[in-house]
């Protein structure tokens, strides 16, 4: 058995673990962009989806309800009072 052969399995057997580390992972990068890239982020994340479905030629997540999240907001700076003159 060769390496992508093993790799496969492995992706087959912990599809559910390697659809969770996708959200992870995704929600990481929304979090230290602050959701600046979300969308292309939320692409990405489907594209994984679809390539681990793919490989392991189970029926996966990608365009079901609910697996994409919603984009982060922005972090606001608290206000600031004006300077005094």
């Amino acid at each position: 058995m060769g390496f992508l052969d093993k790799a496969k399995d492995l992706l087959s057997k912990n599809a559910d673990k390697v659809d969770t580390v996708i959200d992870k992972a995704g929600d990481l990068v929304d979090k230290k962009t602050q959701g600046k890239y979300a969308s292309t982020v939320d692409k990405v994340q489907e594209a994984a989806r679809k390539a681990v479905s793919d490989q392991t030629g189970q029926p996966g997540t990608p365009g079901q309800p609910g697996t994409v999240k919603p984009p982060v907001p922005p972090q606001q700076e608290p206000p600031t009072a004006p300077p005094i003159s």
